[in-house]
């Protein structure tokens, strides 16, 4: 994957909404450490508004790592591996390794776990199926009525089979009276 190039418009976009984020961050720390109203942070010392942006800075960068760690965890859920993360972000496989060790649980796929839905009152479980190795689900409507995949159903990925079961379930509901 290269990863593509931001143009000159999309920069000035970009710098524009992270300095509008930034500032209402930048007044607050900076109220906090001098006690000064939110309004006034722009009437100290240049040098002093300068670090206390500085600063400002700091807290974004450290959230923005903790956000990336999320995105490359919650795409190894998904089962993406150490080398497209790394492309993702213009390193090398084992710099993905070194980066975000935990992004990918190589003792289980997190897919083939079963899991649980509920919806429109009712609940489903998903499960992977050992013989075919396909997904299924069985569910208890709100209304009672319980059903499964058809016998000879199969379904390819966890979420073809959650949304039958969210069929299923939103065709049983609760009677309202």
């Amino acid at each position: 994957m290269t990863l593509p190039e931001i143009t000159t418009a999309e920069q000035t976009v970009l710098d524009k909404a992270l300095l509008d984020a930034l500032n209402p961050l930048a007044s607050a720390m900076r109220a906090r450490v001098t006690g000064l109203p939110e309004e006034r942070m722009w009437d100290a010392e240049p040098i002093d508004v300068t670090l206390s942006i500085l600063g400002t800075w700091k807290v974004v960068d450290a959230e923005v790592k903790r956000l990336t760690a999320i995105a490359a965890k919650t795409a190894g859920s998904y089962g993406a591996s150490y080398e497209q993360l790394g492309a993702a972000w213009g390193i090398t496989r084992q710099g993905a390794r070194k980066k975000w060790p935990d992004a990918i649980d190589r003792s289980a796929p997190a897919e083939a776990e079963p899991s649980r839905i509920e919806l429109c009152g009712g609940s489903a479980e998903l499960f992977r199926d050992p013989s075919s190795g396909g997904w299924r689900w069985a569910g208890r409507g709100a209304d009672g009525t319980c059903d499964e995949a058809d016998s000879t159903a199969y379904y390819a990925t966890k979420e073809e089979a959650a949304a039958h079961a969210g069929v299923f379930l939103s065709e049983h509901v609760a009677e309202q009276r």
